[in-house]
């Protein structure tokens, strides 16, 4: 696995920092550092999903084994070179999952410890 940064990644990083400021800005005027914490708890497992699931099915939970069984005999059919493409596709969200974990734990920090120092402290 490569992570490597391009130019787009740093345009990305930047539009990132400002939406991730603003979100937070708001975040903390509506509930406090209590809603910073939860901002970072919501893209912490939404992040941790998108990287459990990629590769695999994705469907109803119902139908989990069937479903599963299908994707494992479509996966034992893909030719080599589909099978290299999905790698180099599952391979691609390495580094916007990375950052996502990142600045999640960031946010979970930051939000629950200045809302345990802050406002359960005093």
């Amino acid at each position: 696995m490569h992570l490597r940064f391009k130019t787009s990644d740093v345009v990305h990083l930047v539009l990132l920092m400002v939406s991730l400021g603003a979100t937070s800005y708001v975040a903390y005027q509506v509930v406090g550092f209590l809603g910073i914490g939860v901002l970072g708890l919501i893209i912490g497992v939404i992040a941790l999903t998108v990287e459990l699931e990629r590769g695999g099915p994705i469907g109803d939970y119902y139908n989990a084994t069937s479903l599963y069984a299908q994707h494992v005999a479509a996966v034992e059919r893909m030719s080599a070179a589909e099978k290299a493409e999905r790698r180099a596709e599952i391979e691609s969200a390495a580094l916007p999952l990375l950052v996502a974990k990142i600045v999640s734990a960031g946010l979970i920090v930051v939000g629950f410890g200045l809302f345990l120092v802050f406002q359960l402290g005093s």
